[in-house]
């Protein structure tokens, strides 16, 4: 079981990787699209990742992990709220004409450095996981 929670936890890693790529896709895409351009992005945010994160949450409980580990394996679902909050904010908050406010642009912002700390999380995530599931160390009787 710790052995599928460090695999688990480092598909999450993955997805949260993948995640500033199709954030890159959406920003890059000429012409501009509009939301079909962050489609990716979106997916992978609002079920990939919860998906994935409710997986090591529960692999966490089976393996009978820490309370830590079993804090850093639910915390990815908090970061995508706190996300899609942040997302939503910074869309909101536009002029008459529709454009960005300076008040939005922070927000967007600070939406990326939430995706960022999201990632140290599950970082230490993966190395509490791999420190788990590593074999005991035999103690060698003195001859």
């Amino acid at each position: 079981m710790r052995k599928a929670l460090v695999i688990a936890s480092s598909l999450l890693l993955v997805a949260f990787a993948l995640q500033f790529v199709f954030a890159a896709v959406g920003a890059f895409a000429k012409p501009a699209g509009g939301d079909g351009d962050y489609a990716l992005h979106s997916i992978t945010g609002m079920a990939v990742i919860p998906a994935l994160t409710v997986l090591t949450t529960v692999l966490a409980l089976l393996s009978r992990a820490p309370g830590r580990v079993v804090g850093l394996a639910i915390l990815p679902l908090g970061v995508v709220l706190l996300q899609v909050l942040l997302a939503a904010l910074a869309n909101g908050l536009t002029d008459d004409a529709g454009a960005s406010t300076p008040v939005a642009l922070i927000i967007g912002g600070l939406h990326a450095v939430n995706g960022i700390v999201a990632v140290h999380f599950v970082v230490a995530l993966v190395r509490a996981a791999r420190k788990l599931a590593a074999p005991a160390p035999v103690a060698l009787e003195p001859a």
